[in-house]
């Protein structure tokens, strides 16, 4: 019923979130293969990714705000939906975070409507160079993606 308050009232955001998992998932699995599906350091690069994907493609149609604010309850939705160990859900939702604020942070310089992939790609492989490993609950790497280091 969750889900489908959210879906309904706005089929084109959802739709495109849908085409933003997929294309997300298929560059993380094509650039990460070991870690993308894991809890390594390109899972973080997907759902960052997936994020700016999310945000990209509403705010085609619609105002930042409104895509923020979907995108938001859209990625928290799917992880109250498909639970992980609270270290791993704490990862997702870091990195999910990480991913609209550079969406964000990227907007005042672009018009929303000439957004590429090309952008957050580059931009996020740049930033995965700085990625701490999230060992305990408590850890604040605010700014930084994060992962768990699966040695």
């Amino acid at each position: 019923m969750r889900l489908l308050s959210l879906v309904l009232p706005h089929p084109l955001f959802s739709l495109l979130s849908f085409h933003a998992t997929l294309q997300a998932y298929s560059i993380a699995q094509k650039k990460f293969p070991k870690t993308a599906s894991t809890n390594g350091i390109g899972n973080a690069f997907r759902h960052a990714l997936w994020c700016c994907f999310i945000m990209m493609y509403c705010c085609k149609i619609s105002s930042p705000e409104k895509a923020l604010s979907f995108c938001k309850r859209m990625t928290g939705l799917h992880e109250e939906l498909f639970p992980n160990k609270p270290l791993e859900t704490k990862m997702d939702l870091h990195n999910n975070k990480f991913g609209m604020d550079y969406f964000m942070e990227l907007l005042p310089g672009i018009h929303r409507q000439f957004f590429e992939k090309s952008f957050f790609i580059d931009g996020l492989e740049k930033k995965m160079k700085d990625a701490k490993v999230l060992k305990n609950l408590d850890d604040d790497f605010e700014g930084f993606l994060v992962y768990l280091d699966e040695k």
